[in-house]
C-alpha cells in the first residue's frame, strides 16, 4: 500500500468520524453508575433501599390505610382468647400483631423510621466531621497531624460498646444520646482513610502547580484534594449506615435507645423474646426487616466500592479464569489417562481374538 493510499484512508476516516458527530467524553460518575448498572446485585440492593426508604415515608398513609394506629392496642381483635398476639392475616392484621394488640406491620414501618434516620443522619454528619479532620490533619503534617492522628487512633481504639452503655445510663436512653454515640464513634475511621488519601494527593504536581500559583491550603484543601476523595468517602458511608443501624438496635434491644411505645427494631425484638414460643411472627418479621435493609446496604457499598475501582472486579475475573483454566487442564489429563488405560486393555482382548 502506498503513501497516498494510507492517506486517503486516513482522510476517509476522519470524515466518517466528522459525520458521526463528535465523541463525548464520559466523566467518572457516568462509568461509574454504567458499572453499577451491570452489577445485577447491588441494582437489587439499591430497588430494597428506596422501597424501604419509601415505605418509611410512607408509614403515616399505610397506618391510616389499614386502620389502625402505631400506637394503639386493639385488645378485642388483635389478641386471642388467652391474650396472646393473633397471626399474620387475622382480624385485618397483615403481619399480626405484637404483646398488647398493636398492628406489627405499622409498628414495623415506622421503626423503619427510625433505624434509617439515625442511620443516614449520624453517617452524614460523621462523613463532614471525617473529611474535615483528615484534610486538615494530611495536608498540614507536622503538630496538627500529630495530634488529630493520635486522637483518631484514640477513639477507634476504645471500646465503644462500654461507653455507650455507661453515657446512656448516666444521661438516660434518648435518641440524641444514640446519635451523638454514633457520630463520636463513626467519624474516626473516615478520617483516618481521608489523611491517608490527603497525604498521598498532595504530593501531586497538579497541588505542587496550584500552590506556585498562589492558591491558599484552604482552597487547595477543598477544590483540588476533596474531589477526589469522594469516591472512597462514599463507599465507607455507604457500609457505616449499615452499622449504625445494627448500632441503635442493640441498644434499642438492650432497653437503653428508643424506648416505648415508640416503635423500633431493637425494642421490638427485646419485647418479642418473651412471645418467640406461641408468636414466631413478632420475632421474624423485625428481624428480616433488620436483617434486610443491613443486608442491602452492605451489599450496595461493595457494588459501589467495585464500580468505583473496576481493577478490584478484574482481579476477582482473572483469578475466576485462572480456576477455571486449571479445572479444564485438570480434566483433559484426567480424560487423557482413562484413555491410555483403557488402551491395553484393547490390545489385550484383541490380542485375544487373535489366539
Amino acid at each position: 500500500m502506498s503513501i497516498t493510499e494510507v492517506e486517503f484512508e486516513a482522510h476517509g476516516a476522519e470524515e466518517a468520524q466528522l459525520a458521526a458527530g463528535p465523541v463525548e467524553g464520559r466523566s467518572q460518575w457516568q462509568l461509574t453508575w454504567r458499572r453499577l448498572r451491570r452489577d445485577w446485585v447491588s441494582m437489587i440492593a439499591l430497588t430494597v433501599i428506596v422501597i424501604m426508604i419509601v415505605l418509611a415515608i410512607a408509614a403515616p398513609a399505610i397506618a391510616a390505610l389499614t386502620g389502625h394506629a402505631v400506637d394503639t392496642a386493639y385488645p378485642v381483635t388483635g389478641e386471642n382468647e388467652v391474650g396472646n398476639p393473633v397471626g399474620p392475616g387475622v382480624n385485618g392484621f397483615l403481619l399480626g400483631t405484637d404483646s398488647t394488640g398493636r398492628d406489627l406491620l405499622v409498628r414495623i414501618f415506622y421503626g423503619a423510621r427510625i433505624s434509617l434516620f439515625v442511620g443516614i443522619v449520624t453517617t452524614a454528619i460523621a462523613s463532614v466531621l471525617g473529611v474535615s479532620i483528615g484534610l486538615i490533619a494530611g495536608y498540614f503534617g507536622g503538630i496538627v497531624d500529630a495530634i488529630l492522628a493520635r486522637f483518631t487512633d484514640a477513639v477507634l481504639a476504645f471500646p465503644y460498646v462500654v461507653l455507650a452503655l455507661a453515657i446512656a445510663v448516666v444521661f438516660g436512653p434518648s435518641l440524641t444520646i444514640i446519635m451523638v454515640l454514633i457520630t463520636f464513634f463513626s467519624w474516626a475511621g473516615i478520617a483516618r482513610i481521608v489523611r491517608g488519601q490527603t497525604l498521598s494527593i498532595k504530593e501531586k504536581e497538579y497541588i505542587e502547580a496550584a500552590r506556585s500559583l498562589g492558591a491558599g491550603p484552604f482552597r487547595i484543601m477543598f477544590v483540588d484534594i476533596l474531589p477526589n476523595l469522594i469516591a472512597p468517602v462514599l463507599v465507607v458511608a455507604t457500609l457505616y449506615i449499615p452499622n449504625a443501624v445494627v448500632f441503635e438496635s442493640t441498644l434499642s434491644y438492650l432497653g437503653l435507645g428508643i424506648q416505648p411505645p415508640t416503635p423500633s427494631w431493637g425494642n421490638m425484638l427485646a419485647d418479642a423474646q418473651n412471645f418467640y414460643q406461641v408468636a414466631w411472627w413478632y420475632l421474624v418479621f423485625p428481624a428480616a426487616a433488620l436483617l434486610i435493609t443491613t443486608l442491602a446496604f452492605n451489599l450496595l457499598g461493595d457494588g459501589i466500592r467495585d464500580a468505583l475501582d473496576p481493577r478490584t472486579e478484574r482481579l476477582v475475573a482473572a483469578r475466576r479464569m485462572r480456576k477455571a483454566q486449571r479445572q479444564r487442564r485438570k480434566a483433559k489429563r484426567g480424560s487423557a489417562g482413562s484413555a491410555g488405560s483403557a488402551a491395553p486393555g484393547a490390545g489385550s482382548l484383541a490380542a485375544g481374538a487373535g489366539q
